[in-house]
């Protein structure tokens, strides 16, 4: 091939990937589907199955559940974005998990941080145990600066996810706090609780000598939510007591129990517990 053939080849290819060029000032058109976040829920509702028997029916049914369905399949796998949405929804059970509580949003709420004895995420993840004492300087400034012996000790932990508490905390934090003040309840210093498990509020309770104590905390995530809560309520707490004097709320989430909601029935429960003076599988309901 001679060098005025190879040059007239180049200059047509130049020619063609101009005509395909949209000129500078030609509008941007909308993403596509394949560009936009694989986590939304419109996009999560839109069925892969091909050529779906009652397409409205199976577009009715995922809009009303967190289940995979109508994933559909590529042969004998699944399809590219059913993995995708996989890959991204452990991606934010792993940030739900590593992640801190953003600092303004405990300042917005007005709680001060005290820490457990596991002093970093790390321990807190291989050491469930000393998630459940506070450190001496946790006890130190919980002593100086709560109430003490009030009927009800309400404080947040982070739990195994952070995403949980940022997402509810706001919601549900004011909701109860009211609802109880409503009842005459007296109620304590509310704080924030870093590194904390469930069975922190033996020590809590034991700290402050409250009657009722309840942890509004993030569990673990799931491939569903990382943005799940739940409300453990003691009464009488004591270090080492049995699982079962617990009494849970669960599942405080969009797409469960809404925040406000929870807030107001969790306010309802620990009138009952302060009434009966027993939780956990003692409390009739």
């Amino acid at each position: 091939m001679d060098a005025k053939l190879m040059d007239a080849i180049a200059d047509e290819i130049v020619r063609r990937l101009r005509m395909k060029t949209p000129p500078a000032d030609a509008p941007i058109p909308p993403p596509r589907l394949e560009t936009e976040d694989i986590t939304t829920a419109r996009i999560r509702s839109i069925p892969l199955v091909d050529e779906p028997e009652d397409r409205e029916a199976l577009e009715r049914m995922m809009r009303r559940t967190t289940a995979r369905i109508g994933v559909g399949r590529a042969g004998a796998r699944l399809k590219t974005r059913t993995m995708l949405t996989l890959r991204a929804d452990h991606a934010q059970a792993r940030d739900a998990v590593f992640a801190d509580v953003s600092q303004a949003v405990l300042d917005e709420l007005g709680l001060f941080t005290v820490e457990t004895m596991c002093g970093d995420k790390n321990t807190y993840i291989t050491r469930p145990d000393l998630g459940r004492r506070l450190s001496p300087e946790a006890v130190t400034t919980l002593q100086a600066r709560c109430r003490h012996e009030p009927d009800v000790q309400i404080y947040a932990a982070d739990g195994l996810s952070s995403t949980a508490i940022e997402a509810n905390l706001p919601k549900i934090l004011p909701v109860l706090m009211e609802s109880l003040e409503r009842m005459g309840v007296s109620v304590g210093t509310p704080f924030f609780l870093k590194y904390g498990r469930v069975g922190s509020q033996e020590h809590v309770a034991e700290t402050l000598g409250a009657k009722v104590v309840c942890v509004l905390i993030g569990e673990r995530p799931g491939l569903a939510t990382a943005e799940s809560m739940s409300a453990y309520i003691a009464y009488n707490a004591y270090v080492g007591m049995p699982e079962s004097r617990r009494t849970v709320v669960s599942n405080i989430h969009r797409n469960g129990t809404a925040a406000v909601e929870a807030g107001a029935y969790i306010a309802d429960v620990i009138q009952l517990i302060l009434k009966q003076k027993v939780s956990g599988i003692d409390l009739v309901k």
